[in-house]
C-alpha cells in the first residue's frame, strides 16, 4: 500500500495534540479537590469501570478522525502483472446500408442478421481495435478504431437503412474504411467488407480503394449477402407495405478480386448460420500475437478508512446516548 497524497499524513498531528490536550487539560480540570486527612481508601482501590467509559466517546472521535486523514491521503495498493499475450490487430468493419439490405432472406432481414453477428464478433475479440464503417451511396465512419466495447456494439445497434443517400458506393465504403486504419501500426490491419448489391455509386472505384488498401497492406475480407436467384423484399404499394420477391444481384467476381488483391478471401452468405459460420472463419484466421510488458494495476482503498471513519461516528452517538446519558 502507498498513498498518493503522504505529505496529508502530517494531519495526524492534529489528533495527537488532541490527546495531549485532552490528558494535560482537560482531565485536570475536570478532577475534583478533596482535602482528607489520608488517601489511603482512594488510592488503595480500582478505578471503576464506569469511570473508563467516559472516555470512550473522545476515543472513538479521535480514531474517525485519524481515519479521515488517512483517506484523503488517499491509500492505493497496486499489483504487478503478468506479461501477457494479446491480439495485435485493427479491424474495421464496413457495412452496406442500402435499402436493399431490408431483403428478407436472412432473419429477420439482411440487415438486422449482419449486426446481431457482427455484435457476436466484436465481444469475441476484447483485445483488437476495432471500428464501424458504414456506406451506401457514399460514406462515413459510424465508429472510429476504439478497444471501447460497449461503445462500438452501441453504435452498431443504431445502424440503419435510411442513415445516407441510397445506393452501393462500394469504392467509397473500402476507401473511407482503408483511411480510418492508414497510421495504425497495428501488426495486422483487417477490412471485413459486407454487401448485397452492385457497386453502382461513389467517385472512387473499387478496384482504386482495392489498389489503396493493398498499398497500406490493408487485408480485405468481403462478404456478399442473399441468397442464390429470388429474395423476398418488402414494397410499398398503394395498400400498404407488401413482400414481394426481387432478383438477388451481387457482384460476386468484384468482391472476390478485391480479397484476392489484398491477401484476403471472399465469402458468401446465403442465411444466418453461413454468415456467423464466415464470421467465425475469420474470427480464427485473424490471430496476430503480441506481448505486452507487465503492467500494475491499482485498487483504491480509501474507501475502507472513510468507512472506518463513519463507523466511529455512529459508534461515538449510539455510545453518547445509550452508556454516558445513563452515567451516575
Amino acid at each position: 500500500m502507498f498513498f498518493e497524497y503522504p505529505r496529508l499524513l502530517w494531519l495526524l498531528v492534529i489528533p495527537l495534540l488532541l490527546v495531549l490536550h485532552y490528558i494535560f487539560v482537560e482531565l485536570s480540570e475536570r478532577r475534583p479537590h478533596l482535602r482528607v486527612s489520608t488517601s489511603v481508601p482512594w488510592t488503595a482501590g480500582r478505578r471503576s469501570f464506569m469511570s473508563v467509559l467516559r472516555h470512550v466517546p473522545f476515543v472513538l472521535r479521535i480514531f474517525a478522525l485519524a481515519m479521515i486523514v488517512v483517506a484523503i491521503a488517499r491509500p492505493r495498493s497496486s499489483e504487478e502483472m503478468e506479461r501477457v499475450d494479446t491480439e495485435g490487430i485493427d479491424i474495421v468493419l464496413a457495412m452496406d446500408v442500402s435499402t436493399s439490405m431490408l431483403a428478407r432472406d436472412l432473419t429477420p432481414d439482411r440487415i438486422s442478421a449482419s449486426k446481431d453477428i457482427a455484435i457476436e464478433f466484436i465481444a469475441q475479440r476484447p483485445t483488437d481495435r476495432m471500428g464501424i464503417v458504414v456506406f451506401a451511396g457514399e460514406s462515413f465512419t459510424q465508429c472510429p478504431l476504439t478497444t471501447d466495447r460497449a461503445t462500438l456494439i452501441n453504435l452498431m445497434k443504431e445502424v440503419q437503412t435510411d442513415l445516407i443517400e441510397d445506393g452501393t458506393a462500394i469504392g467509397n465504403g473500402l476507401a473511407t474504411a482503408v483511411a480510418r486504419m492508414k497510421d495504425s501500426d497495428a501488426k495486422s490491419r483487417v477490412v471485413i467488407l459486407l454487401t448485397d448489391g452492385v457497386n453502382n455509386r461513389g467517385e472512387i472505384s473499387p478496384q482504386m480503394a482495392a489498389e489503396i488498401a493493398k498499398t497500406y497492406g490493408v487485408r480485405v475480407y468481403t462478404i456478399g449477402v442473399g441468397k442464390e436467384g429470388m429474395a423476398p423484399y418488402p414494397v410499398m404499394t398503394p395498400w400498404g407495405v407488401e413482400v414481394q420477391n426481387v432478383k438477388v444481384e451481387i457482384d460476386e467476381a468484384l468482391l472476390s478480386e478485391i480479397a484476392e488483391s489484398t491477401g484476403g478471401r471472399y465469402f458468401r452468405a446465403t442465411d444466418n448460420t453461413k454468415l456467423s459460420e464466415i464470421y467465425s472463419e475469420i474470427n480464427k484466421m485473424e490471430k496476430a500475437r503480441t506481448t505486452v510488458d507487465s503492467f500494475p494495476v491499482y485498487k483504491e482503498l480509501y474507501g475502507r478508512f472513510a468507512l472506518l471513519a463513519l463507523l466511529a461516528i455512529l459508534l461515538e452517538l449510539v455510545f453518547n446516548w445509550f452508556v454516558i446519558r445513563r452515567l451516575p
